[in-house]
């Protein structure tokens, strides 16, 4: 298998509880992410140079990974919250996977697609889209938006340019690396750094194997 994207999502729905209690926005975006790849470890090995793609999001920005309650079992459930720590795992997956698959030919990247209207937006109702300035009040959507078309352009490249070659751990927009910003400055564009922090990408991995019973990569 030499390119594996992983793109299934929710975004912002009520809470809603899968599996052992986990919270389901964490779950479906980077736990379920988690157990796929560990099960075609062997054929990412195999491929003797692969790559995984995992789709985060500017809304990685909205919370870092609250280890001490990533399940919203002891605060109050909160959708954007919940959805930015998912996006957050999304991107340290990638960080650590990368480290631990490039030894094996494997090499691991993350992505934000840009804005784009799908079903993703399900659960928004329609005057929390126009408050957020994504559609006026007539439904069209913000020039700023991407087509889906577009959207895809940067998971592909992640997949397969060349100007990526020796490279992984890496957070991509635009068809291009993104750049490291700060906390509270740019909400639209650049990584956070702690969608990037090797510490907590280890920590998350050590959370994922325990909740998962799956491990891989191992030295």
């Amino acid at each position: 298998l030499h390119i594996l994207i992983n793109n299934a999502a929710v975004m912002a729905n009520p809470e809603t509880r899968v599996g052992p209690n986990w919270e389901s926005q964490f779950a479906t975006n980077h736990l379920g992410h988690f157990a796929l790849v560990a099960g075609l470890e062997p054929a990412l090995k195999a491929a003797n140079g692969a790559r995984v793609v995992s789709v985060s999001s500017t809304g990685h920005k909205l919370s870092p990974i609250v280890f001490d309650d990533i399940h919203f079992q002891n605060r109050p459930y909160q959708k954007w919250p919940a959805y930015g720590q998912a996006k957050t795992a999304n991107s340290l997956f990638a960080v650590e996977l990368d480290r631990r698959g490039q030894a094996h030919g494997v090499r691991a990247f993350a992505v934000h697609p840009g804005g784009i209207m799908t079903e993703l937006q399900r659960h928004l109702p329609k005057e929390e889209m126009i408050a957020f300035g994504w559609i006026d009040d007539s439904g069209k959507i913000h020039e700023r938006f991407k087509t889906v078309e577009q959207g895809a352009a940067t998971e592909t490249w992640a997949a397969t340019s060349p100007q990526l070659n020796g490279k992984g751990g890496l957070y991509c927009e635009d068809c291009d690396i993104a750049q490291l910003t700060q906390p509270g400055t740019s909400r639209t564009s650049g990584v956070d750094p702690h969608a990037v922090d090797a510490d907590a990408a280890k920590r998350l991995w050590q959370v994922s194997v325990e909740a998962t019973s799956r491990d891989m990569f191992q030295a």
